[in-house]
């Protein structure tokens, strides 16, 4: 066969136009970040070294794409939801990458079903899971579903160890969502927040799904606040007994190299049952 021919439609000269724009979008994005009460047309055409209507040709297109949006009363460009949803979703892709080596040897070595989950606002959301070997699986969960914080295992971990002020809001905050999840009303959400805090993971037993226990250990950062949390999910034979203490001994060893590998190291404590010591909680105040 000849030497193949690109189509001039296909070299580099016609891909110039589109590349410029992307790249002065992404200048001009980066330009706005500095500006966190929102950043005025000409001052943005400044940081950017761009004209003032090439600016305000890319912004409107920005606004179009959900990206920026303008403050009708200061005339400001700001950053818009849907690059905090992109943010979010970069966020949660980046600790599932991380964290999914330490989900598998859970999985291995407990044969369960293993989950993790972050916090985005007044929910927690699951974003990795790895399935263990054991023949009758547990899959309350899948990767991307949120449940208000409190509620599963690995939200309650996330949700016990948040301050006191901290709770009281998300439960007012929360409360048409967790009155369709039985049992999880106020002075029952407070005294699993207690239990969990004496015991430095969360237990739920049946509660979600009948016939189905769950655990979860909380990785917090170096001002104690949690960040994110492992739990653990199997029939309810394969959670109780003995069997808790040793699957809180891998669970929280793998919560903690997975904190230094996020950086965490320094900071990471573990919770208060590690250390001997009994948290009091809001119900018990």
């Amino acid at each position: 066969m000849g030497d193949m021919v690109i189509p001039a439609s296909f070299d580099d000269a016609s891909s110039e136009a589109p590349v410029q724009s992307v790249d002065r979008a992404v200048r001009l994005l980066r330009a706005m970040a500095f500006h966190a009460d929102g950043g005025m047309l000409s001052a943005l055409a400044r940081d950017t070294g761009l004209g003032k209507g090439t600016t305000h040709r890319l912004l409107n297109a920005l606004i179009d794409a959900g990206l920026v949006f303008q403050d009708q009363e200061t005339k400001r460009y700001r950053l818009g939801a849907g690059l905090a949803l992109l943010g979010h979703a970069a966020h949660r892709q980046d600790f599932a990458a991380l964290a999914k080596p330490f989900l598998l040897r859970l999985a291995e070595a407990t044969q369960d079903t293993i989950y993790a989950s972050v916090r985005e606002g007044g929910a927690a959301v699951c974003v990795a899971r790895e399935i263990g070997a054991f023949p009758i699986r547990t899959l309350s969960l899948e990767v991307g579903h949120l449940r208000p914080l409190g509620v599963g295992s690995g939200s309650l971990a996330l949700f016990a160890f948040l301050s006191d002020d901290e709770i009281a809001r998300l439960i007012e905050k929360n409360a048409a969502w967790l009155a369709r999840y039985p049992g999880h009303a106020r002075k029952e959400l407070l005294a699993k927040v207690a239990d969990t805090r004496r015991r430095g993971y969360s237990l739920v037993e049946g509660r979600i799904v009948p016939g189905m226990n769950a655990m979860g250990v909380p990785i917090l950062d170096a001002g104690g606040r949690p960040v994110a949390a492992l739990s653990l999910a199997a029939i309810s034979d394969r959670v109780s007994g003995p069997r808790i203490t040793q699957l809180v001994r891998v669970l929280a060893r793998e919560a903690a190299e997975l904190a230094k590998a996020m950086g965490l190291a320094a900071g990471h404590r573990r919770p208060a049952a590690a250390t001997g010591r009994a948290t009091r909680g809001p119900a018990e105040q």
